[in-house]
């Protein structure tokens, strides 16, 4: 009956935080043979417990020698330091026993004295939250370079509190929150973990919502071609909270690779920019070919000509039309910084007008002609 509510209490503390049988078995026999030295600070007792049935065996232990040393003795590397009793009195337990041999004698827990029992709980209590912050280390450190779903535990004026599970907490500052994003407690956000590191207090993990791999996850989690490796993302720019730009690429000919990401009525993307807080995602397709690269990079808006391209230095001179000129660029010039920084080329932009005055596009008599017309249908207006 003592085995079985024994059990029955670490069981009650143990499922709070997710542990096994074998941990539980674990816990019980660290916590009394700690509580065990209490009583005997010389004496070591070996436990065998088996939590399908509650069974309980306590044994104390003790070395048979001839005589007790005088002096301590040095124990080669490994080996178990056994307390020792003397042939003499070994053969009182055990007669027929010889020097060398390790004597068991049962010990039931209620022969343990009133402190020691008084102290199981707190030690039990003790090796439950020691196991629990090892496993939690283990867990986490798995997730290192990955996504998690966290939930708002608390809302602070330098940050958020988030609970990301076996009972750890992980503090998401104020700069890591989109600047439009209002969290409440108990919301589920996607964070990534970037940081894990093992404390006595339980491991501690640095999460964001604003590293650009919160979105490469995203994308492999929602579409299952960049998962498997048929559809590569080549190039990945972003301003969190607001939009990223993604260059996406596919060695099968076959592969649609925009499509695959947007998805069926956009039912693929839309999901990634909900998890993202609203944040929107600019695809185009990956090329070799560095004209095409950087024509596509400035999606959504129209390229008239890709005039120059330095492989070596990576620039490029490109000429939009004259109404995609400020679509190109962006608003405070984000579209064409997120294309920069997704093609890997400097990209500096003019409108048609502009190369036409240039004679850049076109031959120095068109040009000529083309600026003829262009001053009739000013005097016209």
């Amino acid at each position: 009956m003592i085995n079985q509510k024994l059990f029955e209490a670490v069981r009650e503390l143990a499922n709070e935080k997710e542990l096994s049988n074998e941990d539980i078995e674990d816990i019980i026999k660290i916590s009394l043979q700690t509580a065990y030295k209490k009583d005997h600070p010389n004496g070591l007792c070996i436990v065998e417990a088996n939590a399908e049935n509650n069974s309980l065996v306590i044994n104390d232990v003790k070395k048979v020698v001839e005589q007790l040393p005088t002096e301590e003795v040095e124990l080669p590397e490994g080996e178990i330091n056994y307390p020792l009793i003397t042939l003499e009195e070994a053969k009182k337990i055990k007669p027929r026993c010889k020097v060398g041999d390790i004597i068991k004698t049962s010990v039931n827990f209620t022969d343990f004295s009133r402190s020691a029992i008084q102290a199981t709980k707190s030690i039990l209590m003790q090796n439950i939250k020691t196991k629990q912050r090892k496993q939690a280390y283990e867990h986490f450190s798995q997730l290192q370079g990955e996504m998690i779903t966290a939930v708002v535990s608390n809302v602070l004026e330098r940050g958020v509190m988030l609970d990301l599970g076996f009972n750890v907490q992980s503090f998401l500052p104020q700069s890591e929150v989109y600047e439009n994003e209002k969290l409440v407690i108990g919301d589920k956000i996607r964070v990534y973990i970037f940081s894990v590191e093992e404390d006595t207090k339980g491991p501690k993990i640095k999460v964001s919502r604003k590293d650009k791999k919160l979105v490469e996850r995203l994308l492999e989690k929602y579409i299952p071609e960049i998962k498997d490796g048929t559809i590569v993302i080549k190039g990945l720019a972003r301003d969190p909270g607001d939009r990223s730009k993604v260059a996406v690429y596919s060695e099968n000919p076959d592969v649609d690779a925009i499509g695959a990401c947007v998805g069926e009525a956009g039912n693929r993307i839309k999901q990634i920019v909900s998890d993202l807080g609203g944040e929107k995602i600019d695809l185009y397709k990956w090329s070799e070919d560095p004209v095409e690269l950087v024509s596509n990079s400035l999606q959504p808006a129209s390229v008239t000509k890709v005039l120059e391209v330095n492989k070596v230095e990576k620039t490029s001179k490109v000429v939009v039309p004259d109404e995609h000129l400020s679509l190109a660029i962006g608003k405070q010039g984000q579209n064409v910084r997120l294309a920069v920084q997704s093609c890997g080329y400097k990209i500096d932009i003019m409108p048609t007008s502009e190369a036409f005055d240039q004679g850049l596009l076109i031959t120095e008599d068109t040009r000529k002609k083309w600026k003829q017309e262009k001053k009739s249908k000013e005097l016209v207006l």
